[in-house]
């Protein structure tokens, strides 16, 4: 009877090790499935969000100069062909309002960080950031005076903070 017991307490033990192993494996395949699901949750929303902003209306002024959207960064048009920021997408017009706050003293890419409500101590999202400071200011839309200060144009400055009680444009 001993014997049978002590086979039954060791097929049991191996029974348990056998689950417990199959169990480790389960959870790093659950966290492999989490992490690929978490990756493609964020491509689904970059390609989403690029979609909408070459959706966004290009201004084309004779025909000729059309060119084929190549991506994102045709949602930014140049300054001199619209009249006001509200064709930019949401993220650009949030740095254009924290670009007039601050002036003449101009923003740092670390702030426009958290403008856009990222990591500022993230080196790849305050480089996400400068990029696109820089964008706004290949388009137009702002200069860059001095190395890593991103700000208004100097005639939009003056009119912009004394028109920004009132709402501005």
């Amino acid at each position: 009877m001993r014997a049978v017991l002590e086979t039954r307490r060791k097929a049991a033990a191996v029974r348990v090790e056998d689950l417990e192993a199959e169990l480790e494996r389960v959870r790093a395949a659950l966290a492999e499935a989490e992490e690929l699901l978490r990756r493609r949750v964020i491509g689904l929303e970059q390609y989403l969000e690029a979609l909408a902003e070459a959706d966004a209306p290009a201004v084309v002024t004779d025909g000729s100069s059309q060119k084929k959207s190549v991506g994102p960064r045709r949602a930014v048009p140049h300054r001199q062909d619209v009249a006001g920021t509200e064709v930019l997408p949401v993220d650009y017009q949030a740095l254009m309002a924290a670009a007039l706050e601050a002036g003449g003293e101009g923003m740092g890419a670390r702030r426009a960080a958290v403008v856009l409500g990222w990591d500022s101590t993230s080196a790849s999202r305050v480089e996400g950031a400068r990029a696109r400071l820089k964008r706004l200011v290949e388009r137009g839309w702002l200069v860059e005076e001095k190395p890593g200060r991103f700000m208004l144009p100097a005639p939009e400055r003056g009119a912009g903070g004394s028109g920004r009680p009132g709402g501005g444009s």
